[in-house]
């Protein structure tokens, strides 16, 4: 953009000043000295003009430098624009690129922090059944150990019952000895009476005398009979209660069979919450895997975001590169556009 009220004049004294102080009057010359304003294309045009006035050899050789430099300027202009039109565009697509990373990055993050509480409420979870597998454990421990307990009682009355039953046998065959033992002796009392009667006329003496002591052994045999009958009575009564004991012992043992079968249905739900158990570390095992993709998604996201970097820094160094090219390129025409001494003097 062309200054305000740049005349003609005025860059006819920038340009006579700076041949008087020895310098070529270039257009970014002519610029500076007029304090860095006015379009380099009007400064450029005045220039010409003044030196089609002036004329002559050295007016045409300033007419071509400040041509180059025009041209020279204008490729600079040229290549800033593009530069800067580069790095912008990478910029922005840097930029883009970020904002997306970091959308995609914020929204792995939240499915992590997801999949981190469904793993923390799993593992909670996992702790609460192995906890309560435990007690279930200690439990059927102890049902275990009552069961092997109750068992061993079952066993200990079947011996006390085969026992019992074993007594009463011994008692009944007894009994039953005692029984004919007194059939054997009225058998006999009867036989020797029968015979007694027989010999009762011929012995009359002789049995009297007999009879008596037969009387005394009746009184002996009737006592050994009545203790044999309380004996009798006595061992009915007590097989009675052998039989009454066997009977409360099958009781016993049908109950010990009910807690047998309890303590089969409670290894059932034993076995069952073990497979429940086994679902939840499977689960617990998926959500692991789940948060290691998370992770190497967010390695493979942040490695992008590096490139990317990367590659912004090369472009800025490109453009750095090219600054100082273009800076070395104008020291050069400006060394080249100097008058040289002995032309001066000519």
């Amino acid at each position: 953009m062309a200054r305000s009220g740049l005349y003609k004049s005025d860059v006819k004294k920038a340009r006579d000043a700076l041949l008087a102080q020895g310098k070529h009057p270039s257009v970014d010359a002519v610029r500076i000295a007029l304090g860095n304003t006015g379009s380099k294309t009007t400064i450029h045009k005045y220039l010409k003009e003044l030196d089609e006035e002036d004329g002559g050899a050295g007016g045409h050789r300033a007419s071509i430098s400040d041509a180059l430099q025009d041209l020279v300027a204008r490729l600079a202009a040229q290549l800033h624009d593009d530069a800067n039109a580069q790095i912008d565009a990478l910029r922005a697509g840097h930029a883009e690129q970020e904002r997306q990373q970091a959308d995609t990055l914020t929204a792995a993050r939240k499915e992590t922090e997801q999949l981190r509480a469904q793993l923390q409420h799993l593992q909670s979870d996992w702790q609460q059944e192995r906890d309560a597998h435990g007690r279930t454990r200690e439990s059927l421990q102890q049902e275990t150990i009552a069961r092997h307990t109750a068992e061993q009682h079952v066993a200990d009355l079947k011996e006390r019952v085969a026992e019992n039953e074993a007594h009463c046998q011994s008692l009944e065959d007894k009994h039953r000895h005692a029984r004919e033992a007194l059939e054997h002796y009225r058998q006999s009392v009867k036989e020797q009476r029968d015979a007694d009667q027989r010999r009762h006329e011929q012995q009359i003496q002789q049995l009297q005398a007999e009879l008596r002591q037969a009387q005394q052994t009746i009184v002996v045999k009737q006592e050994e009979t009545t203790r044999l009958n309380q004996d009798g009575a006595r061992l009915i009564a007590e097989l009675t209660h052998a039989r009454q004991a066997l009977h409360e012992t099958q009781e016993n043992g049908r109950r010990q069979a009910q807690r047998l079968e309890a303590l089969q249905a409670t290894e059932q739900r034993n076995s069952a919450l073990a497979a429940q158990l086994a679902d939840s570390h499977a689960q617990a095992q998926a959500l692991q895997a789940q948060l290691a993709a998370a992770s190497k998604t967010i390695e493979r996201l942040s490695a992008q975001g590096r490139d990317l970097e990367l590659a912004a820094a090369q472009a800025q160094a490109k453009f750095e590169t090219q600054q100082g090219i273009l800076a070395e390129l104008r020291a050069y025409m400006d060394g080249r556009a100097q008058p040289v001494p002995g032309e001066a003097g000519a």
